[in-house]
């Protein structure tokens, strides 16, 4: 499912944007799971340092897990669900960080645990936001 991007001009000066994804409910056989996580992973790829489907976990046609190492070089294991995402396993103590709790977003989950992700992630939107702006005033 394509992340969908929808911006308010709100004035001159201020255009928010409101990022939209949801998971749905269902339950996707062992050929969809793989495409679905692609595309989660393609969305976070160049705030990481590497993500992928960990081929050492076996997936179903309920849940399916990712691999993926921070710019920190934390490695954490992640599943994903049609409940969502959620760290089963990690490199270091910061586990505990992530705690047991599933999160909406593969954002929402590594917003919480790599700070260089939020950073990385944030100065691509505010970058995107100022073209947007220029293009407006253009």
């Amino acid at each position: 499912m394509p992340l969908q991007l929808k911006y308010k001009v709100c004035s001159n000066e201020a255009v928010i944007c409101i990022c939209t994804k949801k998971m749905t409910e269902q339950v996707l056989d062992k050929e969809t799971w793989p495409l679905e996580a692609e595309a989660a992973l393609n969305d976070v790829r160049k705030h990481v340092r590497e993500a992928i489907v960990a081929p050492e976990m076996k997936s179903t046609n309920q849940k399916i897990y990712l691999k993926i190492t921070t710019y920190e070089d934390e490695v954490y294991i992640v599943e994903m669900s049609a409940s969502g995402f959620n760290v089963v396993s990690s490199s270091s103590a910061n586990r505990n960080k992530a705690s047991d709790r599933k999160y909406e977003t593969l954002y929402a989950l590594l917003d919480n645990i790599s700070h260089r992700y939020r950073e990385s992630f944030g100065e691509e939107l505010s970058s995107k936001l100022s073209d947007l702006e220029r293009q407006c005033q253009g």
